[in-house]
């Protein structure tokens, strides 16, 4: 039986894209026995389904954000999107994201930015703080870019050895130095076809930076140890949680590399100024540390959650993944506040004051949870109190109370003191 050869068509909608499939899949249902030839074809016709429709979607969002773009070029104030209807807009246009995103309009426009250069081949420099995700946001070019069937290849520019740069970069042929036992493709290589995702790019050294540049100009690579300059097609992400530009004024980054990185500049905001996204990343994680670990999504007590609503998150959404994958995994059905670190819950300051809802004014669980509260409360003082008396020593504070040493370094550490603090001041 000899399959169906699809006609060429320069532009196929989805009518004709759908009669395809069927076809296909007749053939393939039908058929009593295939030879290696016609089994070879019919990969060919698959593969051409998948571009047929790769470029029918990407052709159809082109054309959508393009009236989107028309539509918001020179809005009325009364008829500016809001941020809700910008949000449904990505998400209307099958944008890819692995994760939650809220309605933060800093992180829209983020976001936006990513869409429209995904389908490009220009360069982009995702800036912000550690945590904020700026891994993901360097996989939502990737995923929605033309690359999206290449590899994603990821690099800490910041864990290479000064000396081991190159290697790891761009490869190396055997014997070029002490322990190349055998050739090794780099980085750069592995990502061919791809994405290279250079993280840390403000920890990569002078030395380095010269070599990257090089790479960037000329699309070539060496291997260390070889004179054949090999030919890459690789697109660049690279991420930063430093000033890159204040590096370029103190000659700790290259002019040049930065501005050849730069094309396209995106800051991914901080937890703290999209906190709109806390609930829902708390129900995400709940939802992923379940299926980690086999077992019934974690559920919050009210305090906690509003504890976490409140919290400054100073290592931004990695700290609540962990956080939540941490009481996920010690708690029962239900966490509540002594499940936290200890760190955490012995550090008020970095909780945001919330006006409208003041954790201290949280109903408790149980009377037990009262007493124990107050009972806390009152043994913080009184040890802040018996260190103020004695200067600090706490040696002298537990004579005059006859309390073991031990113990009372117990109880400092549980509630965050440290005698140190209490001592006078040197001139």
């Amino acid at each position: 039986m000899r399959p169906f050869t699809f006609g060429q068509s320069t532009t196929p909608g989805y009518g004709e894209l759908l009669e395809k499939i069927e076809i296909l899949r007749s053939t393939l249902r039908w058929a009593t026995r295939l030879e290696r030839e016609e089994i070879q074809r019919l990969l060919g016709q698959c593969n051409a389904l998948r571009e047929d429709v790769m470029s029918l979607s990407r052709r159809e969002r082109f054309v959508q954000s393009s009236a989107a773009l028309e539509d918001l070029r020179a809005p009325p104030p009364e008829q500016a999107p809001t941020a809700e209807q910008r949000r449904a807009a990505l998400l209307e246009r099958e944008f890819t994201f692995d994760g939650v995103f809220g309605d933060n309009p800093k992180l829209l426009e983020t976001l936006e930015i990513a869409e429209k250069a995904a389908p490009t081949d220009l360069p982009v420099l995702v800036r912000g703080e550690s945590g904020t995700g700026k891994e993901l946001l360097a996989k939502v070019v990737h995923t929605n870019g033309r690359r999206s069937q290449g590899p994603f290849v990821s690099v800490n520019c910041g864990a290479i050895p000064e000396n081991l740069v190159e290697s790891e970069l761009f490869g190396h042929k055997k014997g070029a130095f002490t322990g190349a036992a055998s050739d090794r493709k780099g980085k750069f290589e592995s990502a061919n076809l791809g994405t290279i995702f250079l993280d840390e790019i403000g920890e990569l050294p002078l030395s380095g930076q010269v070599k990257l540049l090089r790479v960037l100009q000329s699309q070539e690579i060496q291997r260390v140890g070889s004179d054949s300059p090999i030919k890459i097609d690789a697109r660049i992400v690279a991420a930063t949680n430093r000033d890159l530009l204040a590096m370029v004024g103190t000659g700790q980054f290259r002019e040049d590399l930065y501005y050849r990185l730069s094309v396209i500049e995106v800051t991914v905001p901080p937890l703290r100024e999209r906190r709109d996204e806390i609930p829902l990343l708390i129900d995400f994680f709940c939802d992923a540390a379940a299926e980690r670990l086999g077992r019934s999504p974690l559920r919050l007590s009210s305090r906690l959650r509003q504890f976490l609503l409140d919290y400054g998150f100073p290592g931004n959404i990695r700290e609540l993944h962990n956080l939540i994958f941490r009481m996920s995994c010690l708690a029962g059905d239900t966490a509540d506040l002594p499940h936290l670190p200890d760190a955490l819950r012995s550090n008020p300051s970095s909780v945001r004051p919330s006006a409208d809802a003041p954790l201290e004014s949280e109903a408790p669980l149980s009377l037990s949870e009262v007493k124990k509260t107050a009972g806390d409360a009152a043994e913080k003082r009184f040890l802040e109190q018996g260190l103020r008396e004695v200067n600090g020593r706490a040696v002298e504070l537990a004579r005059r109370q006859g309390m073991n040493r031990s113990h009372l370094q117990t109880l400092l550490k549980k509630h965050g003191l440290s005698a140190k603090a209490f001592r006078p001041k040197k001139a």
